[in-house]
């Protein structure tokens, strides 16, 4: 029987609303919080099984992504693909293999990622990785609120909503008559 991941993720409580300024800077009244979707290996394991089927034949051999959600994500799509993983941390500003992380140049590597807003993460990670000699085969993502994102490889998301965002100085009177939370890992 197939999964409502719309509805697991309500559930699950990984939807908010409210007025949220985003990682990005940009502001919303939508706010998706990865950590209710990463406490919950059932949740978490049903949108990682949809990323894992879509790019089963697509020949990858590692997969990678960003810290600090992106790990727990990157660990489990590489177990249900039977692959190894890599992660991408911040090292001066910039994504980076650390800690003595191996690739070898021409490894197909699928970058995940969770909650894909502009793509700035998931672009980081894939030039930390690309810097290596990896070939990006493909992106996916738990939750793709972008407007429009193309890294140029095969992109699939476990669940594609329509979120509005404003850039600062769009964002509209009903909105401002809201107080301002800011989640998030770069927020600030």
């Amino acid at each position: 029987m197939p999964v409502d991941l719309g509805q697991l993720l309500e559930d699950s409580g990984a939807i908010l609303r409210g007025h949220f300024k985003l990682a990005s800077g940009r502001h919303s009244d939508v706010y998706f919080e990865k950590f209710r979707i990463l406490e919950q290996p059932k949740v978490l394991s049903a949108l990682c099984a949809e990323l894992a089927r879509y790019f089963a034949d697509k020949s990858i051999d590692l997969v990678a992504g960003p810290t600090t959600g992106g790990i727990i994500i990157t660990f489990e799509v590489g177990r249900q693909m039977g692959l190894q993983t890599r992660y991408a941390e911040t090292e001066g500003g910039v994504k980076a293999l650390r800690r003595n992380a191996q690739i070898n140049p021409g490894t197909r590597v699928l970058i995940v990622d969770d909650v894909l807003t502009t793509g700035m993460s998931v672009k980081e990670t894939m030039s930390a990785l690309e810097s290596r000699g990896a070939v990006i085969a493909g992106v996916g993502v738990l939750i793709d609120r972008s407007v429009e994102f193309d890294p140029g490889v095969p992109f699939f998301a476990a669940y594609k909503v329509q979120a509005e965002s404003y850039g600062p100085d769009e964002v509209p009177e009903w909105l401002e008559r809201i107080p301002i939370a800011k989640p998030g890992t770069r927020a600030g």
